[in-house]
């Protein structure tokens, strides 16, 4: 007989830890919908249902209108935020999918969902279930028992924790469940408002529970304490009783129990699926709903062109069909909602077709192209066919044969199309299609368009891929890859075993629904405030970034090798280090098993908070501040560092260079960050360490293409610092900068009330930390955790910044303002990053977009500036014929290869197209550097 499992869910605790997971980066959908909780909490609710071996679930909601609890104590939760409004909008939603999965749904009034939990687990574990309450809100732990667990699903790297007596007790050091609420009664519990017992913790609290087992028991005998815990008690016994009271889970709510209600049944598909059409869930969708599930979402007109609204609703579903019995140059039905479209799709591959679709081409003002390979990757892929199309519903493919040779022959038909400054080329993520063709000696030319970029500055916080783009504004999901390559072929090559009939209904839709898109966005463009930074910046860029990626970096891998053997052996000398510390050997990179040796073996006084799991932290920061405290402790960090730098760059760089050039090729994507920075992928160059010295021994590994050329880095100085005195005119800022002071020091001599002369290292330290603090909203107690110096130091710092430097302290307030006002925050150029939670009720959401309102203008003026110096440089360095190249594109820098003979002409004309970008109100500064590396030159 198959075991009784009965899952309850708390729903509101998964739904908040859900929301505020995805807080930094919510989940949106093209209606500017915040689908963060929903998308939460469905996963957790389907795991549950599909993989954990659930016979019986039930889903628990606190009820409207308060408890019994705040009614007896009305400061009960008093402090509690009023609920977000992406949770609130949520709700409805979360309640329908629920009731679609067929899952029951308990709420009781005047009861909180631990209470109904509690008492449902304890009725079920005496009726032979195990009971396993799903939630990451520790109050549960008094109700564990033999058969009753708590369940907390995995949560940002966390794996699933299941919770039994055993762990419970170690968790808080007690001998009894039961012993969690006296825990909480004692230390209390600030975010329900309860009291506890000022100045006790849960170290404490456990220590005397061990010795007088329950609050009633500690309080009888409250004058055996000595010292400073008599004292506490004895001021706040009553409190500890009223916390004790209020934190107990009542375990005889007024509710029927039937456990055969909380039987899993088949869900309502149907109505799921009208759900997530709605809420535009596409791989999750398909997840739970198979691979017919389809996605199409039509859009309205909208008054306002920069953010157009799609309808919602239901949309009836379909399933594209190829039909197999057509000739290569028949026409292609395929399959469409709301009505059926003819799609004429025509296959090329016969010399004459090709040269009648060429004399086509050329007669047009503006084309969609699209190409077929057998990878991702554009620089080690093959062409397997090109397609084309200039009116809608319509158009082209031509295949190409795997012989290299025959595919340049087929290539060089089309070269005068392609290079054609007179022609218009729309793409969806151009880029990859034009490095493609550079390895066929075709360079792109004309006007160009493209459908991913458009949007991310349409809606930068949306995803921009084809298939969303197609079925939020086309109302049509496309056939997707895996219908012709199979789920485990994408990227793998086999393009060129589907059929050709199929290939080309598969491509020459690409082409027409990137015109389509086009045709879209193009107006919305043209009317929308940053249609001059589409123009003018986003799209000449994409020619830079592809030659950029095109020439690549040389990799020094001779030394990388030998740079593994010296800290393999660093890394073998540490552990024994470490381990001849401990006086044991143990897992070092083992969180928990570390934990236990430094705080319970080693007894090295724990400074930090414990995890949500009730295991030490020993995470970066914690191990730091306790770097003074024991040798130990300097040889982890050691160990940490040199087992990524061997791991993440040293032995992975030399597996990623390309064996058709010998380089690094990275990708850099225009369409990812909101705030408008480039990011580099495969590998990801963004991050090579500079900060230790063993980090910055990787950039070594970067050298000249040839022993013809140097490494030259040119790096914007203290860029945002500049941008941020611009943006603010704060008279003392501007001047620091006009008069070439060193910006930190200038500030130190501000704040601290010296000369400049009189300035110290830790002076510098400090001012240099509230100076880029400020832009990414530090708080004064953060400022005092990373300086390590008491709060009331940091707010004198801070205090004493506001009276020094009044126009960033406007700055701030006004820029808080106009998001407010607006909706968005913007850059000089007009890069807008909306903010829709500006107004939020919830002071922790509402905090986070003002900090984004405060630093999106200052971090995407900054990728608006080196974008537009990238664009500069490229173009000057194509006028002069250099044989120079630019490689690297690295936050504020950008790397080349610098031939032996132009190295002082390309010096000053980098330094001059950096400078003069834009024009700004305070000088720039960028500091140049060559070297035979990276590292010299940097």
């Amino acid at each position: 007989m198959q075991d009784k499992r009965l899952f309850l869910l708390d729903a509101f605790a998964l739904i908040y830890r859900a929301y505020f997971s995805f807080i930094r980066n919510p989940l949106t959908n093209s209606k500017g919908q915040d689908v963060s909780a929903i998308t939460g909490y469905v996963n957790i609710l389907y795991d549950l249902l599909s993989n954990q071996g659930a016979t019986h679930l039930a889903v628990v909601f606190d009820p409207p209108g308060g408890t019994f609890r705040d009614k007896e104590f009305p400061f009960y939760k008093a402090n509690r935020e009023e609920m977000p409004e992406g949770i609130r909008s949520a709700l409805p939603y979360i309640k329908d999918i629920t009731k679609a999965f067929n899952v029951p749904m308990l709420e009781v009034m005047g009861f909180e969902a631990d209470d109904v939990i509690g008492t449902i687990a304890k009725k079920a574990a005496k009726d032979g279930f195990t009971v396993y309450m799903v939630t990451p809100d520790k109050d549960y732990g008094q109700l564990v028992e033999e058969n009753i667990k708590m369940y907390k699903p995995a949560h940002l790297g966390r794996p699933t924790a299941i919770l039994g007596v055993k762990e419970i007790c170690d968790l808080w050091g007690i001998e009894r469940t039961e012993q969690v609420i006296d825990i909480l009664g004692l230390m209390g519990d600030s975010s329900d408002n309860i009291p506890g017992v000022k100045g006790i913790g849960a170290k404490t609290a456990a220590k005397l529970l061990q010795e007088y087992d329950t609050i009633e028991n500690l309080i009888a005998n409250v004058d055996k304490l000595k010292g400073a815990n008599k004292k506490k008690i004895e001021t706040d016994k009553e409190n500890a009783l009223i916390s004790k009271r209020l934190a107990t889970i009542v375990l005889d709510v007024p509710i029927d129990y039937h456990p055969d209600s909380y039987n899993i049944d088949p869900p309502n598909k149907e109505a799921l699926t009208d759900l997530f059409v709605e809420l535009e869930f596409r791989n999750l969708g398909k997840r739970i709903l198979g691979d017919d599930y389809q996605v199409n979402q039509a859009l309205s007109s909208s008054s306002s062109p920069a953010k157009a609204t799609p309808k919602t609703g239901q949309l009836d579903l379909f399933a594209n069909e190829i039909h197999q019995d057509l000739l290569p140059d028949e026409t292609v039905e395929v399959g469409q909602n709301v009505e059926s479209i003819k799609k004429h799709y025509h296959s090329c591959e016969t010399p004459k077709k090709r040269a009648d679709l060429m004399v086509d081409l050329l007669k047009q003002k503006k084309v969609a192209f699209d190409t077929e390979t057998t990878g991702l990757d554009a620089n080690q892929a093959e062409l397997v066919g090109m397609s084309f199309s200039w009116k809608a519903d319509e158009g082209y493919y031509v295949p190409v044969p795997a012989d290299q040779k025959e595919a340049q022959a087929i290539v060089e038909e089309f070269r005068p199309f392609f290079e054609s400054e007179k022609i218009e080329k729309i793409g969806q993520n151009i880029k990859y299609d034009m490095l493609l063709l550079k390895w066929y000696d075709i360079d792109v030319k004309g006007k160009l368009h493209d459908t991913m970029l458009a949007h991310y500055l349409i809606e930068p916080d949306m995803r921009h891929n084809m298939t969303i783009l197609t079925e939020t504004y086309l109302n049509y999901s496309p056939v997707p890859i895996e219908d012709l390559i199979g789920k485990k072929g994408k990227g793998q090559g086999n393009m060129r075993d589907v059929e050709l009939e199929k290939i080309t209904q598969y491509a020459a839709e690409d082409a027409d629904l990137t015109w389509q898109l086009n045709e879209k966005f193009e107006p919305t463009i043209a009317e929308a405030t940053f249609s001059k930074l589409y123009e003018e910046v986003e799209m000449p860029l994409v020619p830079v970034l592809t030659e950029l990626e095109y020439n690549g970096v040389n990799l020094d891998s001779k030394f990388l090798e030998q740079y593994s053997k010296e800290l393999g052996i660093e890394v073998d000398e540490m552990q024994k280090d470490i381990f001849k510390a401990a006086g044991v050997e143990f897992n070092i990179d083992s969180p928990t098993q570390l934990g236990k040796i430094l705080f319970d073996r080693m007894k090295i006084p724990y400074k930090g908070k414990k995890t949500k799991t009730g295991k030490y932290s020993t995470n970066e920061q914690t191990l730091t501040d306790l770097e003074g405290d024991h040798p130990i402790i300097a040889n982890i960090l050691n160990y940490r560092e040199l087992v990524k730098l061997k791991s993440t760059y040293i032995d992975a760089l030399p597996q990623l260079v390309n064996p058709k050039t010998g380089r690094i090729h990275s990708s850099f994507n225009q369409a990812v960050a909101a705030t408008g920075r480039l990011s580099s992928a495969n590998p990801n160059l963004q991050n090579i360490p500079i900060r230790t010295e063993r980090g910055r021994q990787i950039r070594k590994a970067f050298i000249p293409r040839t022993d013809d050329f140097l490494l030259l880095a040119a790096d914007y100085s203290q860029i945002e610092l500049r941008l941020m005195a611009a943006m603010s005119q704060d008279k003392v800022m501007l001047e620091a900068f006009k008069e070439g002071l060193d910006i930190h020091s200038a500030t130190a001599a501000r704040v601290f009330g010296v000369s400049l002369e009189e300035v110290d290292q830790e002076m510098r330290r400090k001012a240099k930390m509230v100076n880029f603090g400020l832009i990414y909203g530090i708080s004064i107690f953060g400022l005092g955790q990373r300086l390590g110096i008491p709060r009331s130091e940091a707010k004198e710092i801070f205090d004493e910044y506001w009276k020094q430097f009044e126009g960033i302290k406007q700055y701030m307030e006004d820029a808080v303002k106009k998001a407010q006002d607006a909706g968005y925050a913007e850059t000089i150029l007009g890069r807008r990053r909306y903010l829709k939670d500006i107004h939020s009720k919830n002071h922790t959401v509402r905090k986070f977009a003002e900090r984004n309102a405060i630093n999106s203008p200052i971090q995407g003026s900054a990728a608006d500036l080196i974008k537009v110096a990238m664009i500069d440089v490229h173009a000057e360095m194509k006028k002069r014929e250099l044989k120079s190249k630019m490689i690297l594109q690295v936050h504020d820098e950008l790397v080349f290869d610098v031939y032996h003979s132009e190295v002082e002409e390309l010096t000053a004309l980098v330094k001059d197209k950096m400078i003069h970008a834009i024009k700004l109100d305070v000088p720039l500064s960028v500091d140049v550097g060559i070297g035979k590396d990276w590292l010299e030159a940097h």
